[in-house]
């Protein structure tokens, strides 16, 4: 049975320029970063001697637009390319969705490809919390075709098309795969002996919507009772812009089974935590950028290539953790370790090869986030 591989559409308000893309996202595989390409359909007679160029922009947007005032400004928005849609390219150099968007629009389609520089930051946004910000906190970016005379005119609204995408990582089909494991051990103020917590997981990169399975062992050699265990997901998140970190429980639970774990015994379970987007209405938690609310997911873990420090990623950097607490009481205090895990979602090019694909063109508008870039502009 044919996979049917959604093209998304978009017309600009003239009616001039279309724009068709066969996906949102600039993937980055680590090694290199995949481009977005597809193809705009633009009448010769309506060109008249005018070129279509293509530019991305990312916009930093690090406070809340309310929170703006005496002219402090919380966002930064740069230029990163523009870049001048070729005429048709060779059919070799074409994918599979371009050459059937060609097939099927004809002459005056244009295939294109847009890459990003090699260092461009991830796309992530940030939870606005119970008030809803018009302008969303994060790393935001924007594919835009215009007709024009050169690149560096300013693109008029009337024959420019604009999209919403993202730079996005997917987990490395090849890694060791390492079993993240930690100890930890305390001694009481006047009380003899050691409380020692161990923790392990059976996975260093979980995929989203995966449960965290994490295993502890208990070993209670002090005179103090353990009450109870907590069980927490912790989201860091690292903004370079303003060199600010920050930290959010995305999954969390209090267990008692298995105590109190009373003096000289020993508990050994495994405890399942799910992380999911669905769950967190909080400030600051960061998202993957999704452009419907309905299938945001947290941000994945923001991973280096080979060779490279993730102290010089750019943007919002974004790990997790599991935490474990051992609960013993006001007096006595707690006992609390960490392991880091990666999140992410799986890199589709490394799954199975799949069917012969069929085509469904989208109207991107209608799936923008709230509302279309048209209706944005309009209201400015």
């Amino acid at each position: 049975m044919a996979e049917v591989v959604k093209v998304f559409k978009k017309t600009s308000p003239n009616g001039k320029v279309t724009a068709y893309l066969g996906r949102r996202d600039f993937v980055d595989h680590l090694t290199h970063t995949a481009p977005i390409s597809g193809a705009i359909l633009v009448d010769d007679d309506y060109l008249k001697g005018r070129k279509v160029f293509a530019k991305v922009t990312i916009t930093f947007r690090y406070g809340r637009e309310e929170d703006e005032v005496m002219g402090l400004h919380f966002t930064k928005e740069y230029e990163l390319v523009t870049a001048e849609i070729t005429p048709k390219a060779d059919d070799a150099q074409l994918s599979a969705v371009q050459t059937q968007l060609i097939e099927k629009l004809g002459a005056s389609a244009r295939p294109f490809s847009v890459a990003l520089p090699e260092n461009a930051p991830a796309s992530v946004t940030l939870e606005p919390g119970d008030g809803d910000s018009d302008k969303p906190l994060g790393v935001l970016y924007e594919l835009m075709f215009f007709v024009g005379e050169s690149e560096e005119e300013n693109p008029h609204r009337q024959n420019s098309v604009a999209f919403s995408v993202r730079k996005v990582q997917f987990a490395p089909s090849k890694h060791d795969n390492s079993r993240p494991y930690t100890m930890v051990s305390r001694t009481f103020t006047l009380a003899p002996g050691h409380l020692n917590l161990e923790i392990a997981l059976n996975q260093d990169i979980y995929l989203h919507g995966q449960p965290v399975e994490t295993i502890i062992k208990v070993v209670n050699k002090s005179k103090r009772t353990v009450k109870s265990v907590v069980a927490q997901v912790i989201q860091h998140v690292e903004v370079t812009m303003t060199n600010s970190h920050f930290s959010r429980v995305v999954a969390s639970i209090e267990s008692r089974e298995g105590c109190p774990i009373t003096p000289d015994s020993t508990l050994e379970r495994s405890i399942e935590l799910k992380p999911l987007a669905s769950n967190m209405r909080r400030f600051g938690v960061a998202l993957d950028g999704r452009v419907k609310d309905m299938d945001a997911n947290l941000a994945s873990s923001t991973v280096a290539p080979t060779g490279k420090d993730i102290e010089d990623a750019l943007g919002i950097i974004v790990s997790y953790s599991v935490r474990m607490k051992l609960l013993c009481g006001a007096i006595s205090g707690n006992l609390s370790a960490e392991v880091p895990f990666k999140l992410m979602h799986p890199d589709p090019e490394a799954q199975a090869a799949k069917p012969e694909e069929t085509f469904e063109v989208t109207e991107f508008s209608s799936i923008r986030r709230g509302k279309s870039v048209d209706e944005v502009d309009e209201e400015d």
